[in-house]
């Protein structure tokens, strides 16, 4: 006779040899669909691969090699491209998602849902579509008439506006107390210091969202440098690792090496930011 417990859903949850036997193979086969790429990719960076089909989750010939090729192929200078364009990108992207969406919360002007749908459909479009015009822009923008191709301001310039950065801080200034405000201009404060020192410290949670997934969105960024980049040497490490895929004088393990150091980045940046991203995610649910 087996014995059971109800389940939160009402559900009765087997507590039998075959239940709990069945429950820990599906938590194994689940560990090994999402985990064992990411173990795969540890363990081949740090061994000595030079066949594909020689990659495994068993750690064996343990070298420091593979990293020091990588680095001879110049990984580090991708590297620091890739910091240089996503420490800029991020930054103008959120200044721009935060005066955008505070423009679009909390004022009312002509045609600002025309505007919010122009934003959204963006999102809609794949960035193939986009990559005709983009470089047409960039290789003379309207006015200044300046030439970014092949340069990494080219990369920096298109990432400035994001329709998620702006849907997330648009609809979080949404639901800051107009009362607030209304408090402070009758004290005398002015629109920019309301901005400032009201509105923005009430917005971190929404920040740290924007800044968790726009690092991502602009870290693993290829099209665009692909679009842009007319020589290595501004080459970012997604686009590197694509060179050093191709190259048959580069072993897998090597590749892996390149690839740990493309991955680490984003999970510090989660690990980091965890705290204030989970906030941001819950706070819209909590209020509601």
């Amino acid at each position: 006779m087996s014995v059971g417990t109800d389940t939160a859903l009402g559900l009765t949850e087997s507590r039998s040899i075959a239940g709990i036997a069945v429950k820990v193979f599906l938590y194994a086969l689940v560990v090994v669909l999402f985990a064992g790429p990411l173990i795969a990719l540890l363990v081949g960076a740090f061994s000595q691969v030079s066949d594909p089909t020689e990659l495994s989750v068993i750690p064996h010939r343990p070298t420091l090699d593979n990293f020091g090729v990588a680095f001879d192929y110049g990984v580090l200078g991708y590297l620091a491209n890739s910091f240089f364009v996503v420490g800029f990108g991020l930054l103008l992207q959120v200044i721009v998602s935060v005066l955008a969406g505070y423009a679009l919360a909390r004022k009312r002007f002509r045609f600002s849902a025309l505007v919010m749908v122009a934003i959204l459909a963006t999102m809609m479009l794949p960035e193939e579509i986009l990559a005709l015009p983009l470089s047409i822009l960039l290789s003379d923008i309207p006015l200044l008439h300046i030439n970014l191709m092949g340069t990494l301001a080219g990369m920096i310039v298109p990432l400035g506006a994001w329709a998620f950065s702006i849907l997330v801080m648009t609809e979080f200034m949404k639901d800051v107390p107009l009362e607030l405000e209304e408090a402070a201009r009758i004290d005398g404060a002015s629109e920019l210091r309301v901005f400032a020192q009201i509105i923005v410290p009430l917005c971190k949670p929404a920040l740290g969202v924007i800044g968790v997934f726009g690092f991502t969105m602009i870290w693993d960024q290829y099209l665009l440098p692909l679009l842009v980049s007319q020589s290595s040497d501004t080459y970012t490490l997604p686009l590197a690792l694509r060179t050093l895929r191709i190259d048959p004088a580069v072993t897998p393990g090597v590749i892996m090496a390149a690839s740990l150091l493309a991955l680490l980045p984003s999970v510090v940046v989660f690990l980091l930011f965890q705290r204030s991203f989970a906030r941001g995610l819950t706070s819209g649910a909590l209020k509601g």
